[in-house]
């Protein structure tokens, strides 16, 4: 009786791990629609793959639906430490990974200042996308840019308005990107201020046009450089964001971008 219930035991471990790598494989699969590369450093990539093993094992002994769902937490953390890729870094420009060359990462794990916001806009994700694919066109609606230019497919030279006719630049590279769904970048080694972000395009509940979601991090640095910047980005830099996003919904929707006037600006070409 006993034999009967480890070997039973076993089949279900078996069962479960077969279910992990089948994950595992389906998740590679879906990468693959973007940029893949290594973003995980070494001492990240070790403490996952050991948090992974306890996790994995812990759920495997719970032998139960709850556990299941633990292991497979495990084995995402494995395949995290083993493949030293990480999707949510990808997205928002981070790499921690050891030996990073002109490339690093545009703002580092924990550090700098998260902006997220969202709004819903009466066009689609395609035509969305499309127009913000064209960086050149972020400067009509986003207040603190004087220009974005284009060097090749991936990299652009951006220029932003400061205070008493300074200026502050960045080279910004495009590391994601799925066709009328998701952009993302992030800033190159030298820049004046430290930034990475993306967009996404969703299909709004009921066909109500597309849900635009922005998320950044931008991380200043000190001195007088860094009190000019953070004037750049304002004090309540949720609310520029979100202003920015007003701006493009009244854009993208009406032509025309408003101005605290009461006029608009910014109209859009036939």
């Amino acid at each position: 009786m006993l034999d009967s219930i480890r070997l039973q035991e076993v089949q279900t471990v078996s069962e479960i791990l077969d279910s992990i790598s089948s994950n595992m494989r389906a998740g590679e699969i879906t990468r693959s629609r973007a940029t893949a590369s290594t973003n995980v450093g070494s001492t990240e990539r070790l403490a996952s793959v050991l948090a992974g093993s306890a996790v994995a094992l812990y759920g495997l002994t719970r032998r139960s639906t709850g556990g299941v769902a633990i292991a497979m937490l495990g084995g995402a953390l494995l395949y995290r430490g083993a493949t030293g890729h990480c999707d949510a870094y990808q997205i928002l420009g981070i790499n921690t990974a050891d030996g990073e060359g002109e490339r690093t990462a545009g703002v580092a794990y924990g550090k700098g200042i998260r902006v997220d916001k969202t709004v819903t806009v009466n066009r689609s994700p395609d035509e969305l996308y499309r127009f913000w694919r064209g960086l050149e066109n972020l400067p009509r609606f986003m207040d603190h840019l004087e220009s974005v230019k284009q060097i090749d497919g991936k990299r652009s030279q951006w220029v932003a308005k400061g205070p008493a006719g300074k200026k502050v630049e960045w080279t910004a590279e495009i590391i994601n990107e799925i066709p009328g769904e998701l952009l993302a970048w992030r800033s190159l080694e030298g820049a004046d201020v430290n930034n990475a972000g993306s967009v996404q395009f969703k299909p709004a509940t009921g066909g109500r046009g597309t849900v635009v979601r922005v998320e950044m991090r931008y991380d200043p640095p000190g001195g007088a450089l860094g009190a000019v910047i953070a004037k750049l980005f304002g004090e309540e830099p949720n609310l520029q964001v979100q202003e920015d996003l007003r701006r493009f919904k009244s854009l993208m929707e009406a032509g025309e971008t408003p101005t605290t006037e009461g006029q608009s600006t910014g109209r859009m070409k036939d």
